[in-house]
């Protein structure tokens, strides 16, 4: 697979991995203040969306085969690098923050006591992943500009 192939594929899961995160970002000032009941039935639109993780699967698998392929060229290699450790960063985030919330309330359809809090975890994790989805974006491309035909 020639390099640019690997990053374009780099770049297009990279974009499509933001899409979601991008999405949790902008409604969040709209859901962060609703009442349980809204807040709730709000977020039944998210269903089914646990399979849009595979994008962050297919970008962090993405970015250690372009880290590898342009290795020899230390800046391309260090920003893909870069891109493989933010994807990395997104899993652990939504590991310690994320999931809880959604294991706790059977995916937002029981309310527990505390929901106001795994609510807070929750959206400000997703913001946070969509920031890092961005850098490592940024980081990807800047590889691919940066990377010299040898």
């Amino acid at each position: 697979m020639s390099t640019r192939i690997v990053q374009f594929l780099a770049i297009a899961i990279g974009a499509l991995a933001l899409i979601p995160s991008g999405a949790h970002l902008a409604a969040l000032p709209n859901k962060i203040d609703l009442g349980q009941a809204e807040y709730f039935l709000v977020q039944g639109i998210y269903r089914g969306w646990a399979v849009l993780g595979s994008l962050w699967v297919a970008a962090l698998v993405a970015n250690i085969v372009l880290a590898v392929v342009v290795r020899s060229q230390p800046v391309p290699f260090r920003l893909a690098l870069g891109a493989a450790a933010c994807i990395a960063a997104m899993f652990a985030i939504f590991v310690a923050w994320t999931l809880p919330g959604n294991q706790a309330t059977q995916n937002w359809t029981t309310v527990p006591a505390n929901w106001e809090t795994l609510r807070r975890n929750w959206e400000y994790s997703h913001a946070v992943n969509a920031a890092i989805a961005f850098l490592a974006l940024c980081l990807v491309s800047a590889s691919a500009l940066c990377w010299r035909r040898t």
